[in-house]
């Protein structure tokens, strides 16, 4: 399903900086309508308001608080463009003793946050005409590492719920897109010592051009890209079939 930006009601969670923070303005300039900047206090939206003006509403999200996603389903009642682009990267070593406890952590966000929006916002985006749900997975959903073990795991949880999530997203009219990104210039990128990164306008524009594409996948980037070369046609023809 083809979706354009264009004179559209966006929300963007994890808004307020890297790539949410890209979204944001990537979809002002597009002609989005209006953006809700989802973020876990609403005075870190403030520097997107200074730039944007009453174009960016900010909203609480916090996905450790379901309350706050159910809330701002509520507010946010004219969305048509939901982008679930908050996560955390903890990555601990497959074989640390913590290693359960740490993955808890990414679960609670990566996963059932997930969850979380498309349960809540599911019924408001059929109710706007269908629109569109994007998440934020990752080239990690596809390979793991030791070092890092349980943040690839989460992102392998998210993007089969993201497939899951395809056909029921589309019995209603919902377009549905799975990003994922290799190495990003964003704060978790240098806390987590990657190097060679892409800008995150390569994700933001390529999310806009991906739903007006009708696409189901978008590796947006130079790493993904190579990711996408291997896996193209697996994807096309098991996953997307």
């Amino acid at each position: 399903m083809s979706h354009d930006i264009s004179n559209k009601t966006a929300l963007v969670t994890g808004a307020n900086r890297g790539i949410g923070k890209a979204i944001v303005s990537c979809f002002l300039q597009h002609d989005a309508k209006k953006i809700y900047a989802g973020v876990r206090s609403l005075d870190k939206a403030a520097a997107l308001v200074a730039e944007h003006g009453d174009r960016v509403v900010p909203i609480e999200i916090d996905y450790e608080k379901p309350a706050s996603i159910i809330a701002a389903a509520k507010v946010a009642s004219d969305v048509e463009v939901v982008v679930s682009n908050a996560g955390v990267l903890v990555g601990a070593d497959v074989m640390a003793e913590d290693v359960i406890d740490q993955f808890q952590k990414e679960l609670n966000i990566n996963v059932y946050g997930l969850l979380r929006m498309a349960q809540a916002f599911a019924p408001v985006l059929k109710a706007n005409g269908g629109g569109a749900f994007v998440q934020l997975n990752s080239i990690a959903s596809l390979y793991s590492f030791p070092g890092k073990a349980t943040y690839p795991a989460s992102k392998a949880a998210s993007y089969s719920f993201t497939q899951a999530l395809r056909p029921a997203f589309a019995a209603q009219g919902t377009a549905i897109l799975s990003v994922h990104p290799g190495p990003i210039d964003t704060d978790m990128a240098a806390e987590s010592g990657l190097e060679n990164t892409d800008p995150p306008s390569v994700v933001s524009e390529g999310i806009v051009a991906a739903l007006k594409a009708g696409d189901f996948h978008l590796f947006p980037d130079r790493m993904a890209k190579d990711f996408e070369k291997a896996y193209h046609n697996f994807a096309e023809s098991i996953i997307e079939a």
